[in-house]
């Protein structure tokens, strides 16, 4: 998929240190569910990557420039459910590129993709209550603020608050 800026490819076994300098990153894992110390931990994370399209359970693009030399990030759709056709989205860009409108371009050839080639109907987002950057960029996409999940997850060892937002396909 491709916008006038934008490559979304899948993954190839060489953006694995792309992978690893993301998500080894504390500005970034700070809010990403995972996080890996080493190139052979992150091979978890593509084998996780690859599983998706296979088990059918998502989809998650390398998120490049459109000459596929530069690698920003990542996006897609996981845990997937065909039988209440609905994904959760999400992303996450190298630092060097945040506040330069890529998941702004990204995000819709993302939700697209979910609506019109895996069917869906709903496509939701769960972020972490203090991420401010991602949920102005969810309301930035049109995306609906459902309301917040108070300390419904631990992490580091402290309650953390989900807000869900949605996006309903229109016809």
């Amino acid at each position: 998929m491709q916008s006038n800026r934008l490559l979304l490819r899948p993954f190839i076994e060489s953006d694995i240190e792309s992978v690893f300098k993301g998500l080894s990153h504390p500005d970034i894992i700070k809010h990403y569910g995972v996080s890996f110390d080493s190139l052979e931990a992150t091979k978890e994370q593509m084998n996780w990557f690859a599983d998706l399209e296979k088990e059918g359970t998502g989809m998650w693009f390398a998120v490049c420039s459109f000459d596929n030399k530069t690698f920003y990030g990542a996006g897609g759709l996981n845990d997937l459910s065909k039988e209440h056709k609905k994904a959760e989205i999400g992303f996450w860009l190298l630092t060097d590129f945040w506040g330069k409108g890529i998941m702004t371009d990204a995000m819709p050839l993302i939700c697209n993709y979910g609506f019109n080639k895996l069917g869906l109907h709903r496509i939701e987002g769960f972020v972490e209550s203090d991420n401010t950057n991602c949920k102005n960029a969810m309301a930035k996409l049109d995306f609906q603020h459902e309301g917040t999940m108070k300390d419904c997850e631990i992490k580091n060892g402290e309650f953390i608050s989900l807000d869900i937002y949605s996006k309903i396909k229109t016809e």
